[in-house]
């Protein structure tokens, strides 16, 4: 093989039948992430893998669960943030392994637990689950953990947030230590750090992109503009774009107010957000996929490792409190190599969220002058605060120049009356 071909698949160790149900699916050459980690995998290293979102980090750690699976040497669970990133990571698994009888069980909450427990019973060599419907299983007896010697944790940064980490290091300790550990993030904050030393052996660390990297085909602009002129801009925009947009916004309760002012005005727009139940989630996401409805409005719960082809543009209608949030929003559009577009809608006094986002992904976002009409912001330059004014003091009254108490000099208001008053007093001396 020469330097100038593009490396395979095949040549990171994935065997020949597996090989040709990626060839099948047009999958020949892998991602940098997948490159690194699927060769590493394979010999049963433990790893930390850190990447940028929408770059292949579930067939990453999936190929090789799934040939070692085949060789009989190998139990597995996956543990994931969010219903929706879980369900997706079943579905490509699910379709990589029923060739070979793999059996994969989906653990999450929002729907009934029974139907997961009839698939336990079934003995699956894949378990993927939230942490705290895991747990629930696990403190009901309907899961057994004792076998599994392939541990994976999906966006453990997002698991972090969430509040997940106590589910985490119990699920951990009910798992026999002599196990291999893949640990992927986009970031890695210290208690990722942390949790890597006290539950992994000698981990390799794999960085593709460094933590808060946004993607390089993305074009990222922004708009300085008053709240109550966000939602023209924001029809304004999307009319202009001919493709699919996802929206997303800082509270459920906006994404619902959002998505109805935009049905009012003659879009096909879906609201996802944690109130939605997940049967409402799953076909707002299919909708949107598919092509039925052209908007989805978002909270921060599908900006994480959801896979939808070709969104032309992502706007962050409110910018996210934490500014890693922003990499993964944007991280939307723009996979697999395809060019995106990602919009920010900035309040004035909101410059200093853009300042940390522009710190964290060491670039300028462009801002884009819009019209005040449309912005509700003025081009005009603005006077800056000078702070409170203050009178100007009379320099004969400062400490070098202070009059005597025998002065007569004219000082101002009263002075005679002053002047009285000490000559009454030089008397009595």
């Amino acid at each position: 093989m020469t330097q100038s071909e593009p490396i395979t698949f095949g040549d990171v160790g994935v065997s020949i039948d597996l090989l040709q149900i990626l060839d099948a699916k047009k999958l020949t050459n892998p991602t940098p992430i997948q490159e690194k980690c699927i060769s590493l995998g394979l010999e049963g290293k433990d790893i930390v893998g850190v990447a940028q979102t929408g770059t292949g980090k579930t067939l990453a750690f999936g190929l090789p669960a799934i040939q070692k699976i085949r060789k009989g040497n190998c139990k597995c669970v996956i543990m994931l943030p969010t219903r929706e990133l879980a369900i997706q990571v079943d579905e490509v698994l699910s379709d990589l392994g029923k060739s070979f009888g793999i059996k994969t069980a989906l653990l999450i909450g929002g729907v009934s637990s029974y139907p997961q427990k009839i698939a336990l019973r079934k003995k699956p060599q894949i378990i993927i689950a939230t942490p705290g419907r895991l747990i629930d299983h696990i403190q009901r007896k309907n899961c057994n953990l004792s076998d599994i010697n392939l541990v994976v944790l999906d966006e453990a940064d997002r698991m972090l947030d969430i509040g997940f980490m106590p589910q985490i290091r119990e699920i951990l300790k009910s798992i026999p230590t002599k196990r291999q550990t893949m640990l992927f993030s986009a970031t890695i904050p210290m208690e990722i750090s942390d949790l890597s030393v006290q539950y992994m052996n000698n981990p390799v660390r794999i960085e593709v992109s460094p933590s808060g990297t946004s993607a390089k085909n993305v074009k990222q602009e922004a708009y300085i503009v008053k709240s109550e002129n966000k939602q023209p801009l924001l029809k304004e925009v999307i009319k202009e774009t001919s493709g699919s947009v996802l929206v997303f916004t800082r509270t459920k309760h906006k994404a619902k107010k959002i998505a109805l002012v935009l049905r009012n005005a003659g879009f096909n727009a879906v609201e996802m957000h944690s109130n939605r139940s997940l049967d409402q989630r799953r076909k707002a996401l299919e909708g949107f996929k598919s092509g039925k409805f052209k908007i989805l409005v978002a909270t921060d719960v599908a900006a994480r490792g959801l896979d939808v082809d070709d969104i032309s543009l992502v706007v962050n209608f409110d910018l996210p409190n934490n500014a890693e949030d922003y990499v993964h929003r944007i991280g939307r559009t723009g996979r697999a190599g395809k060019s995106g577009k990602a919009l920010a809608f900035i309040e004035p006094n909101e410059k200093f969220k853009l300042n940390k986002i522009e710190r964290l992904i060491k670039k300028n976002i462009i801002i884009i002058k819009g019209s005040e009409e449309l912005t509700g912001v003025s081009d005009r330059p603005q006077k800056r605060y000078q702070g409170r004014k203050r009178r100007p003091s009379n320099p004969q009254w400062g400490r070098k120049n202070k009059p005597s108490r025998n002065s007569t000099k004219d000082y101002g208001r009263n002075s005679k009356t002053t002047a009285k008053r000490n000559k009454k007093r030089n008397k009595r001396r």
